[in-house]
């Protein structure tokens, strides 16, 4: 909705001067009635001129400092771009608004649907929150109409629409605009919102915390061409990570775009000294106490979110409500950290990608065919047999999914000598018995590789199917309540709360301690998208999610598990990799750290002598 602005600079931004100019606007009203009219025509071309100028917000925390919680509505030179880009966006394009806490955003969306129900003919909203008590609500200043209640009792009378009666205009969940037909309506968010309706724009307030997401997204879909997807991050357990992860168009409130919470801004440098940014705003003679955690990788601080810090209980709370961090603002199970050293150390695309052709009846591997579109990445170069070589043993881990575009079945194999990744398969439409056959032969050409996977759901087909052939390197179940751990005659590894947390848990210090080297950064990065559950489990961000319309909560497969159980199956063969440091081949990254090692062990030997001499 295209808006222009060619009245807004007579408005004054200070607090005084705009409050006197309000005073001058009005008693000339009173004086000059026709007057009333050109004002009105100025706010309906400029919807800048007619927030500064005339609309009131409402801020219970100064009630608290003894001052009125009704304050002129002045936009801040950021939500004045930003309720720009919504005009723009309305009508047109969905909109994905991610902000931190406190920044005004639902109010700007708001004052954006009622300047155009005001102004502008045959308009017609939703505002949708994720409960009714949101939506509308007479005694909740939190509530998406009461906040356009407010804005209309605090307006001129001369400047609402001809004809507004609030008995008859004005009901509940509805508001009409006389004057023009436009409307406002306001629903609470079912699985059925907006189904069958036509609308100019939907607003979807705080949507991370709607559990009805995805059904929601469907719904709303085809009313109309414009959602505002409004909202601070809750994780990525939630529709509204699904939206943002496409290409939607994008509106960022962060809180150093505010001018009181950034006020004082600086920095704590790499080697720890302190950079004033806003060296006006500093306060004299403050320190800052509450740097940043490690795992806290923020650039930018200042004495107001020093103080969020303080009060908060939680990391999780200032990743939600401050940071704009999805991933932090979820309870993840890996450090962040960790994982981010390891992407930058470790990383690297594939040295070779394709295809590995097998015999269907007897599953031997036949051919390696290089294909950029294939599924197997090799971290490896082949000799010119074309296959890997005999001289090492490998460990091949399966994590499987149904094969039909929910997640992806992957195998991750590890030299067990280096404990370097070697390749990754991963597609998400291969079927578990097809995907079972494709392990075998991958198993078999890497030197029959011993072969775990997670045998729980359609793991059964999968292992049904290794158990049909005649392959025989594989895992068969621990008794992991027993000091023995004896294993069983049962193939394949189960998942429990219990074993889940024991496999990935060993899988997160290996990461931390670098005793592994995974280089593939898509499976880094899945690292981060795992988080505790209400149980005290840990699970994927998709497995938790009921609303996930893929089903992946069933079937879910994906690469950090694959890789956790190859760590698994080198980590019970530890006494042979330990006893054959010979095979450590010259120039691997496991032989580059061990001389690192060794060369640092030795200026250290060097030192202490030093120090007795």
């Amino acid at each position: 909705m295209r808006v222009s602005t060619p009245f807004s600079y007579h408005v004054p931004t200070g607090l005084r001067d705009n409050l006197r100019w309000r005073r001058r606007v009005f008693r000339r009203v009173l004086e000059d009635p026709p007057f009333a009219d050109t004002i009105r025509s100025a706010c309906a071309r400029d919807p800048i001129f007619y927030i500064n100028g005339f609309l009131w917000t409402f801020d219970s925390r100064l009630v608290k400092s003894g001052q009125s919680p009704r304050v002129p509505f002045i936009l801040y030179p950021f939500q004045q771009s930003g309720i720009l880009e919504i005009f723009d966006a309305i009508g047109q394009e969905d909109l994905l608004i991610e902000k931190s806490r406190d920044m005004g955003a639902s109010w700007l969306n708001v004052v954006a649907f009622e300047y155009l129900w005001h102004f502008k003919d045959l308009m017609s909203f939703l505002m949708v929150s994720r409960d009714a008590m949101y939506v509308d609500a007479s005694d909740n200043p939190k509530s998406l109409f009461w906040k356009v209640d407010f804005i209309h009792e605090n307006l001129p009378l001369w400047l609402m629409p001809v004809g507004f009666t609030k008995k008859i205009h004005r009901l509940k969940f509805h508001i009409k605009n006389p004057e023009n037909g436009s409307v406002i309506d306001g629903e609470a968010t079912t699985d059925q919102v907006a189904r069958g309706d036509r609308r100019t724009a939907i607003l979807l307030d705080e949507f991370a915390a709607v559990a009805q997401g995805h059904k929601v997204l469907a719904a709303t879909r085809d009313a109309t061409n414009s959602r505002l997807f409004n909202s601070t991050p809750q994780g990525i357990n939630n529709a509204y990570y699904t939206v943002r992860q496409t290409g939607i168009r994008r509106l960022r409130f962060f809180w150093t775009d505010h001018p009181k919470k950034a006020k004082g801004l600086y920095r704590i440098t790499e080697d720890g000294k302190l950079d004033i940014l806003d060296k006006e705003g500093y306060p004299e003679g403050y320190k800052p106490v509450y740097e940043p955690l490690p795992n806290r990788n923020w650039d930018f601080r200042s004495p107001w979110l020093d103080d969020q810090d303080k009060r908060a209980a939680t990391y999780q709370e200032i990743a939600q409500e401050v940071m704009i961090d999805y991933l932090g603002s979820g309870h993840q199970f890996f450090l962040s950290e960790a994982i981010n050293e390891a992407k930058v150390k470790y990383a690297r695309p594939p040295s070779i990608t394709g295809t590995l052709d097998y015999d269907s009846v007897t599953l031997e591997p036949t051919t390696f065919r290089e294909d950029s579109n294939g599924h197997l990445k090799l971290w490896i170069d082949l000799p010119p047999s074309g296959s890997p070589s005999c001289d090492f043993k490998y460990v091949l881990g399966c994590d499987i999914s149904a094969g039909v575009g929910s997640s992806i079945s992957t195998g991750c194999a590890y030299n067990k000598t280096t404990n370097e990744k070697v390749a990754e398969y991963a597609n998400p439409y291969v079927r578990p018995e097809e995907f079972a056959k494709q392990m075998i032969a991958l198993a078999a050409w890497l030197n029959k590789a011993f072969l775990i996977w997670e045998s729980n759901g359609v793991g059964r087909q999968f292992g049904a199917r290794v158990m049909d052939s005649d392959y025989g390197n594989i895992y068969y179940r621990k008794r992991e309540e027993t000091i023995s751990k004896k294993e069983t005659l049962t193939p394949g590894w189960a998942s429990s709360k219990e074993t889940k947390l024991v496999l990935l848990g060993a899988y997160r210090l290996a990461v931390e301690r670098q005793q592994l080297f995974n280089f593939s950064g898509d499976a880094l990065d899945e690292c981060l998208e795992y988080t505790y559950n209400m149980m005290g489990g840990v699970e994927h961000s998709k497995e938790g999610n009921k609303d996930d319309p893929t089903g992946a909560r069933e079937n879910h497969g994906d690469r950090v598990i694959a890789d956790a159980l190859a760590w698994r199956g080198m980590t019970e063969h530890k006494a042979s990799i330990e006893g054959d440091e010979k095979e450590i081949p010259i120039g691997s990254l496991a032989w580059r750290m061990k001389q690192r090692k060794q060369n640092q062990h030795q200026e250290d030997r060097e030192l202490s002598y030093g120090d007795g001499w």
